[in-house]
């Protein structure tokens, strides 16, 4: 078949290249569902509890990945900076991944334990109190919202079915390790795991 045959027609050209970008894919993309280091979680890592979790529903809700990517890409200007790049074994209870590439705001991927559950609650407060230059948003109505929606049960039972391990008694106390706490303190409990497990590991 003539290359100017293929290029003539529209069609037949649309088809190929389907075909080409789906063999690439799938020879790039299945592999990663074999390999260990792609599908075991580090050593040390375990899915979130219920504060974690819920407050990792906040950080999707309110966007915060729109300006904090979650990935150490293993380049020096990066590593030195952040810390140890991001593997993937580090993200395996996480879903949606929330990667990403966009900075806005520093990379979080390695914030947890860096600075106090207080230092967090006032930059989610007004972010411009620790940081003048931040143009990050305040976010003052989570330290008024509970964090219990009546839902966590749920979320940890479907989570379940994709292999995250939570116990009955787990599941069956969560609306108790909730009870009493505000969307900020889930949201903080969430930081505060970023980046621990890869540590632990080390």
């Amino acid at each position: 078949m003539k290359h100017d045959a293929i290029e003539k027609n529209i069609g037949l050209m649309i088809v190929l290249i389907i075909l080409v970008v789906s063999v690439g894919g799938l020879v790039e993309i299945v592999p990663l569902f074999f390999q260990r280091s792609t599908t075991e979680p580090v050593a040390g890592l375990k899915p979130y509890d219920p504060l974690q979790l819920t407050g990792r529903d906040v950080y999707v809700r309110e966007g915060c990945n729109n300006c904090h990517s979650q990935m150490i890409r293993p380049f020096r200007a990066e590593t030195e900076r952040y810390g140890h790049y991001s593997v993937a074994g580090e993200f395996v209870y996480d879903r949606p991944h929330l990667w990403g590439s966009k900075r806005t705001g520093p990379d979080l991927a390695r914030v947890g334990g860096r600075y106090s559950d207080e230092w967090h609650r006032i930059h989610l407060m007004n972010p411009r109190d620790l940081v003048p230059e931040s143009n990050m948003p305040g976010y003052p109505w989570l330290a008024r919202a509970q964090a219990d929606d009546g839902l966590v049960q749920t979320k940890m039972r479907a989570l379940n079915k994709l292999g995250h391990g939570y116990t009955d008694e787990a599941i069956a106390n969560a609306p108790k390790v909730l009870e009493g706490k505000t969307e900020m303190d889930a949201l903080i409990a969430y930081l505060q795991v970023l980046g621990t497990a890869l540590g632990k590991a080390r």
